[in-house]
């Protein structure tokens, strides 16, 4: 059906269509990235491109209580769980990962990462920006900046956005925030320019508890509530309108008379206007393979069930397809703030809420892209912004620790079975091979290939390197 033009009796599409496309920007596409989607099915990465998931521990993994155990350690600091034997001989992590402990050689272990910063913010700012430093005059203000450093996602955008069929780099299934819904610093373009922002899918259906943690809905103390949304992920309508795929092209042809009125269509609000790559972003709805990309809730049963049906294995099954799709670097928000920064209930949300869907969602994730080829040409790495303190405080919980945390390295060449650096018998300070966020994002830029002389200008026109640092030795 159509509606009479503002501009005289030319059809129009309906408003129901508009918000059938319109949704679309759910996702954080823009419209130039959205133009390219239509041929998105049909490429693939060529054998020579990697492409990098980096899978963020929202809050700050326990690693004594994880991958850097220490059994020898007092009472005060060792905690409840006992460490198991792995597929890997000499290495031994959690009992709650029994899966992640039968694909140990599948990934290596560095147990020496820092991030200089036990606070949240700054900790994050670094991580996600890959550098230790902070720009002049910076201020963790809990929203969006432009005196930020650029994150990985914008630098790598900035680099590698040479026409490619979709946008080098993206972020899912939500922002990094904490409880207050604050923003941590890092995650935008800042310096760079909103020009080169990077792709944010912001898709995460609402919690009951509003800033609940994930991958369900629970609190510090451990109570678990009902998930409040029919859905675990809200994602935009890219099915065809009622109707069927007739009724949806006749819709798509009426896009000649909108054209036609270009110039007047541009008084239009910006809610109403439809422009060519809004014409070519239509393609999207029309296309299944593209929609199947992102529509992972209608995922084949058995597969649902292997990563797991809630926010942790069904944001990494999308970014599995994303890569498959052609963006080169994605980050997944495993979890919000409140989800690992266990200063209350540290054991209890571990064995019972975090550990056994992460163990399932990470090993389903490697099992997959080995499974495909993919392994091989994507590296999957998995950190927090920092570690726990070792010692347990009174609320049977674990507080920030900067100086020192564990991070898992796989695929994309890396020789897996193997452990990288130590810390000291408390996990509390590395005594070996200390790196940094800094080694971690030259790691990256080392995978998708991008060469050590390059660098950034930001807003000003100032020169910025790109890699403060070496990539992590003896990884691959």
């Amino acid at each position: 059906m159509t509606s009479p033009s503002p501009f005289g009796m030319a059809p129009a599409l309906s408003r129901r269509t508009m918000l059938n496309v319109g949704t679309i920007g759910m996702m954080g596409l823009g419209l130039p990235q959205l133009a390219a989607l239509e041929s998105a099915a049909s490429a693939t990465p060529t054998a020579s491109k990697k492409s990098v998931i980096f899978v963020f521990i929202n809050g700050g993994l326990s690693h004594q209580d994880t991958f850097d155990m220490k059994p020898q350690a007092p009472d005060s600091v060792r905690g409840e769980f006992q460490p198991i034997h792995t597929q890997t001989p000499g290495i031994q992590i959690c009992e709650h990962l029994p899966m992640m402990a039968a694909r140990t050689d599948k990934y290596a272990i560095v147990r020496s990462l820092s991030t200089d910063s036990s606070d949240h913010g700054p900790a994050c700012h670094m991580l996600f920006t890959g550098r230790l430093d902070f720009p002049a005059g910076f201020v963790d203000q809990g929203k969006i900046s432009s005196n930020e450093w650029p994150s990985l996602l914008s630098q790598i955008t900035y680099m590698m956005a040479n026409g490619e069929i979709l946008p080098p780099a993206a972020v899912l299934p939500q922002p990094s925030i904490n409880e207050a819904n604050a923003v941590r610093p890092g995650q935008y373009a800042g310096k760079l320019g909103n020009r080169w922002e990077s792709w944010h899918i912001d898709i995460a259906a609402p919690c009951a508890l509003g800033n609940g943690a994930c991958p369900h809905c629970f609190r510090f103390n451990g109570e678990v509530f009902e998930h409040g949304s029919p859905s675990v992920l809200n994602m935009p309508m890219l099915s065809l309108p009622d109707g069927g795929r007739s009724r949806f092209m006749n819709r798509i042809e009426l896009l000649s008379h909108v054209e036609r009125q270009q110039q007047l269509m541009e008084k239009i609000a910006m809610t109403n206007r439809l422009d060519r790559d809004r014409q070519q972003a239509i393609s999207v709805l029309a296309d299944a393979k593209v929609r199947s990309a992102f529509d992972v809730e209608n995922a084949d049963q058995e597969l649902q069930q292997r990563y797991g049906r809630n926010k942790f294995g069904l944001s990494l099954l999308m970014a599995r397809r994303l890569v498959e799709a052609g963006v080169r670097l994605v980050q997944v928000n495993l979890g919000k703030n409140s989800s690992w920064d266990t200063h209350v209930g540290n054991f209890v949300n571990l064995r019972n809420n975090l550990l056994p869907f992460a163990d399932r969602a990470l090993s389903a994730l490697l099992d997959d892209l080995d499974e495909s080829g993919m392994l091989e040409s994507t590296l999957v790495i998995i950190s927090g912004e920092f570690g726990r303190t070792p010692a347990i405080n009174k609320d049977a919980g674990r507080d920030h620790w900067g100086p020192a945390m564990s991070g898992l390295f796989a695929g994309g060449g890396v020789r897996g079975g193997q452990v990288i650096g130590a810390t000291d018998d408390i996990a509390a300070w590395p005594v070996s091979d200390r790196y940094t966020p800094e080694n971690i994002a030259a790691t990256i830029f080392h995978t998708l290939g991008i060469d050590e002389r390059r660098s950034w200008h930001d807003i000003d026109g100032r020169p910025h390197e790109l890699y403060r640092a070496q990539p992590i030795a003896g990884l691959f």
